[in-house]
């Protein structure tokens, strides 16, 4: 629903108190002429922006946690533990402040309470400012990143290697007898064949002091092998019976039809797979479709959607950035990473990932990694 027919739904005092943010001039006691006014001073650009400019970064981060839910409505509650969460420092996280957020979108006319009576306790963003706030935003983000002239001398893409990588690791687990550990991990003689295996190759996990969050057995896997381990096991196709690792009926049919997997399935299931621990990730991700068309440094990219990105644990906005998202949408084949000798790090986004970040539009629900070993 649009923002016109919303105003129309709402009651004569909501519509006066989004006016006097405005600073309106009309009849308040002509439902009409509130909404006429509104929806003049709102359309405004030069308005629109200003009251975007005046936003706070809790704000954003609010209103980026609305803004690419699949979802019309939200409760009281759900809207309350989005505030909160978009404030990071605990002292902050006040429950007076995160209603006090609730109210200022009220009142700027970005929330409404529903017209239904089974709806009239839940709150919707409306559709048409959805798309304006994306535009506004995009704009105003992308002033602050640094485009290359030219492509960089030095760049990694790994295109599709991922979808084959996972047929290699099928036709290995068909092939071997895999014992796990007690823990439920392949011995390192496993991982170092499996390694020899692949078309990327990866650092062996070292002794740190966390590895837990971003997958059922990250823990002792490299990051791009935890991830293919944990695809061919979300989707059927291995089994972990007692302390053996097997291939599923699927997994073998898949491995010896040779048919890779949808690539747009492997990307939807990344996103489910780090959701819990960047719960924003499809945003994050949107925005880097939007803002890295063109070669760009990763440093701008970071000075602009690090301020969106939740520190996990011991992982800062940064890392997460870079390690958990940058490095895995390579993995995937969205993105390609240079190097530039005067700007350092760079990235784009590929004309494949951008398709394929475009098309997912369905939000995705977490996976429960309940049984980490942490």
């Amino acid at each position: 629903m649009n923002l016109a027919d919303m105003l129309c739904y709402a009651d004569i005092h909501e519509l006066s108190r989004i006016a006097k943010t405005y600073e309106c001039e009309c009849n308040g006691h002509s439902k009409n002429d509130l909404i006429q006014t509104i929806l003049a001073a709102i359309n405004r650009r030069d308005v629109f922006e200003r009251q975007l400019s005046g936003l706070t970064v809790e704000d954003v981060r609010f209103l980026n946690s609305l803004m690419f839910d699949a979802r019309n409505s939200f409760s009281m509650e759900e809207l309350l533990a989005r505030a909160s969460l978009s404030k990071w420092q605990q002292e902050e996280a006040a429950k007076s402040d995160s209603r006090e957020m609730i109210v200022k979108f009220k009142r700027n006319g970005w929330l409404f309470n529903g017209y239904l009576q089974q709806t009239k306790s839940l709150f919707q963003l409306p559709d048409d400012l959805k798309r304006r706030f994306d535009e506004m935003l995009t704009s105003q983000f992308r002033r602050s990143i640094h485009t290359l002239d030219d492509a960089p001398s030095v760049y990694r893409d790994e295109q599709q290697l991922l979808l084959g990588d996972i047929l290699h690791f099928l036709r290995y687990v068909m092939e071997q007898e895999i014992q796990l550990s007690a823990e439920g991990f392949m011995y390192k003689k496993h991982v170092q064949q499996l390694m020899e295996r692949l078309s990327v190759a990866e650092e062996p996990v070292g002794k740190t002091a966390w590895r837990f969050g971003y997958g059922r057995r990250y823990r002792e896997y490299p990051i791009r092998l935890s991830f293919i381990y944990d695809y061919c096991y979300y989707q059927g196709l291995i089994a972990e019976i007692g302390n053996q690792l097997t291939i599923t009926d699927l997994g073998r049919a898949r491995t010896v039809s040779g048919q890779k997997e949808p690539l747009t399935e492997v990307y939807r299931f990344w996103l489910r797979l780090y959701k819990g621990p960047i719960p924003n990730i499809r945003s994050i991700v949107h925005w880097l479709e939007r803002l890295a068309g063109s070669w760009v440094t990763v440093e701008s990219v970071g000075g602009v959607l690090c301020k969106l990105i939740r520190p996990y644990y011991y992982d800062s906005s940064e890392s997460i950035l870079e390690a958990r998202i940058l490095q895995m949408m390579m993995h995937i084949g969205l993105i390609r990473i240079g190097e530039d000798e005067a700007c350092g790090k760079v990235v784009l986004v590929s004309k494949l990932g951008s398709s394929v970040i475009k098309g997912s539009y369905k939000d995705e629900e977490a996976i429960d990694l309940s049984i980490d070993n942490r």
